[in-house]
């Protein structure tokens, strides 16, 4: 076992017994918060459930659903990739791979591709599963790969940035970052602007590389590590990096919340705010979810603080996603929490299974996804707000 592993093992085993230790007390202040009474002022309705294989049981992957109005593509932990009409969750194929997997799918309009536990890179065509390529690179990734015209690009947690042709799975160029001896589990996926690819890294550096050659055009610190020991001196970006024109915003545990100039990697502003799951913006919001789990509602201008809502404290919430005009976020019970992007009161909770939600909702065509841990997939409606003229809703879509 090497060092990496070997600390990551020790880190992991102490954090268990920790936590057990903290259950076993049942003393209320390290529990989960338990769930307040609200008054509902948007009707969320849940559209269709489907199961699309087994979960992954607490392992907190990157399988999202991903497609468009018409097909959702999904991916479960044992192995099993499904197509599924959007209206009605209809399934129109489902393919088996053999394989556990950690991450997607990524998909354009004729591929697929989903990651396995093993390090396998698999292809499929979108159109009926057939599988039309499978590469061992001998690496693990947590984290959602992207395909950028030709090139299909992942991100693994030994600290590789590595693109691959789309159409035979041959490798076209790779980069690397030196990695601390202890990272947390889990690393940012890449994020496509314009020609080029972003990506960030465990060490707390932030990466612009051309998609088609590879090169490095920037490299920038999010904030240098502090403090004497391993754990204080711990600077990890694993959640979701965001872009909005010329500008990217990011955040990392133990970290730094900036905004950074996309021609140069130059810090426009941060915000010391410490998060391992991530953000979502609209022109005039960031929307975060720190580490304690507040969930955040801050200036795009500067980062400055407009609310703040305690009331899921230690629910492991999910990173937060727009939904129009409302802030979503999962947690540990298969929950899922709707705040008003302005002032940060909670409007409505719907429950997405009784599993955690694993990665984080996914807005698609102006509709709500959520996977859980246990293998289910939940869609929601967007939201009725006949009853309340006094709020405008507006959607930021993906």
């Amino acid at each position: 076992m090497n060092s990496r592993k070997f600390n990551y093992f020790i880190f992991f085993i102490s954090s268990f017994l920790c936590s057990c230790t903290f259950f076993q007390d049942q003393d209320e202040e390290l529990l989960p918060a338990e769930l307040v009474k609200y008054d509902e002022l948007v009707n969320i309705k849940k559209v269709w459930g489907k199961s699309i294989g087994k979960g992954s049981q607490q392992l907190h992957l990157s399988l999202e659903p991903s497609g468009n109005d018409q097909v959702i593509y999904a991916a479960s932990h044992d192995g099993k990739v499904s197509s599924i009409e959007a209206v009605s969750g209809r399934v129109f194929w489902r393919k088996d791979l053999s394989t556990n997997l950690t991450a997607g799918p990524a998909t354009n309009d004729t591929r697929l591709v989903v990651f396995g536990l093993d390090g396998d890179l698999i292809c499929l065509r979108t159109g009926d599963g057939l599988e039309v390529w499978r590469t061992s690179i001998k690496g693990e990734s947590i984290a959602t790969p992207i395909i950028a015209n030709d090139n299909v690009i992942i991100h693994t947690i030994d600290g590789q940035l590595r693109s691959f042709s789309i159409f035979d799975g041959a490798e076209r160029w790779s980069l690397s970052q030196d990695m601390p001896s202890l990272t947390l589990r889990g690393s940012s996926s890449p994020v496509i602007l314009g020609n080029n690819v972003i990506s960030a890294f465990d060490n707390g550096r932030v990466i612009l590389v051309n998609i088609e050659t590879g090169m490095v055009i920037w490299e920038a610190m999010l904030s240098p590590p502090t403090g004497r020991s391993v754990l204080e001196r711990l600077i990890d970006i694993d959640g979701a990096i965001k872009t909005f024109g010329q500008d990217i915003y990011l955040a990392g545990y133990q970290s730094k919340l900036v905004s950074m100039a996309a021609e140069s990697g130059q810090i426009i502003w941060s915000k010391d705010l410490s998060t391992q799951t991530g953000i979502d913006i609209d022109d005039e919001h960031i929307v975060v979810t720190s580490e304690e789990g507040f969930v955040l509602g801050l200036s795009r201008d500067d980062g400055s603080e407009i609310w703040r809502n305690e009331i899921l404290l230690r629910r492991e919430v999910t990173a937060p996603v727009i939904f129009y005009s409302l802030v979503v976020v999962g947690d540990l019970e298969g929950y899922v929490h709707f705040f008003d992007i302005s002032t940060g009161d909670l409007l409505s909770r719907r429950r997405a299974g009784k599993g955690a939600i694993s990665g984080h909702p996914v807005v698609i065509d102006g509709y709500l996804y959520v996977q859980n841990e246990t293998g289910e997939l939940t869609v929601f409606s967007p939201p009725d707000t006949k009853d309340i003229p006094s709020r405008r809703f507006k959607f930021w879509g993906t």
